[in-house]
């Protein structure tokens, strides 16, 4: 991409010619950037983001078929989650945030203190790419992460099986996981951004998508406007490809898209 020089009082930097996204991020420096520098934004990000996403669909699952419109989009029937089981699970998340996740903020601080935020935003193509390659990274390291500690007994009962606790999940259940699920998960979605050279502005936007695709994969219901029908040609595998796999726990490994599943044959449809 060609370049152009834009004068700053005192200092000179080099802009990418596409100027979309300068003006929103300028906006974000100007009136957040204390706030987005501190290391704890992106778990508070994160946890925002999983909480307001997971309500709607915990009070359609409190309304059941009261609800009738959302009702019918329902995969598994007569298997409603209730406050109980939806308050474990936050005591889980919350448990988990407390004991792993902000340590682990403190440790990485001082490990590897933040750097300053660019002053340039990316290029559109660059957020859209970078985006993208970041959820396929994702997708691809959690499909292989899944697959071992499905198929290694050792693995799957000292790691992964809380998340099992449900066989038919539900929107508080995405993270229903424990400690050191909720780590290795953590340590992708710290390093991979490193790896890609992302802008923070990819960084954020990847966990907003990133933890939306997670949720909406347990929410229990196929609802027509899902990823997994706006998205073409199957490509992504949605609500019905992870509840089959909480149904059917040796299928259905990816996160969020279809490829790899059905390149080492463990896609599986709703029967």
């Amino acid at each position: 991409t060609s370049n152009v020089t834009i004068a700053f009082p005192s200092l000179h930097v080099s802009r990418p010619s596409d100027l979309t996204l300068q003006p929103f991020w300028d906006y974000i420096i100007f009136n957040y950037g204390f706030a987005v520098k501190s290391p704890f934004f992106p778990v508070f990000l994160a946890f925002s983001c999983f909480f307001f996403y997971s309500l709607p669909f915990g009070i359609l699952d409190i309304l059941g078929e009261k609800a009738n419109f959302f009702y019918k989009y329902k995969i598994q029937k007569g298997k409603q989650a209730d406050i109980q089981m939806m308050g474990l699970c936050m005591y889980q998340t919350i448990y988990n945030h407390l004991m792993f996740v902000f340590p682990a903020v403190i440790v990485n601080w001082f490990w590897m203190p933040p750097a300053p935020l660019p002053v340039i935003a990316p290029s559109l193509p660059d957020f859209l790419f970078g985006v993208l390659g970041s959820l396929l990274l994702f997708d691809f390291q959690y499909f292989i992460w899944h697959l071992l500690h499905h198929k290694i007994h050792w693995l799957y009962k000292n790691f992964h099986a809380i998340h099992h606790d449900y066989s038919a999940p539900f929107s508080w259940a995405t993270q229903h996981l424990g400690g050191m699920e909720l780590i290795s998960v953590g340590l992708w979605n710290n390093t991979n951004p490193i790896l890609l050279k992302c802008h923070p502005l990819i960084t954020w936007t990847v966990a907003l998508v990133g933890i939306w695709m997670s949720v909406e994969d347990h929410i229990g219901y196929d609802f027509p406007w899902g990823l997994n029908h706006i998205i073409p040609f199957g490509l992504c595998g949605g609500a019905p490809a992870h509840d089959m796999h909480h149904q059917k726990p040796h299928k259905n490994f990816a996160p969020f898209f279809t490829h790899w599943d059905i390149i080492f044959g463990t896609a599986i449809t709703i029967e």
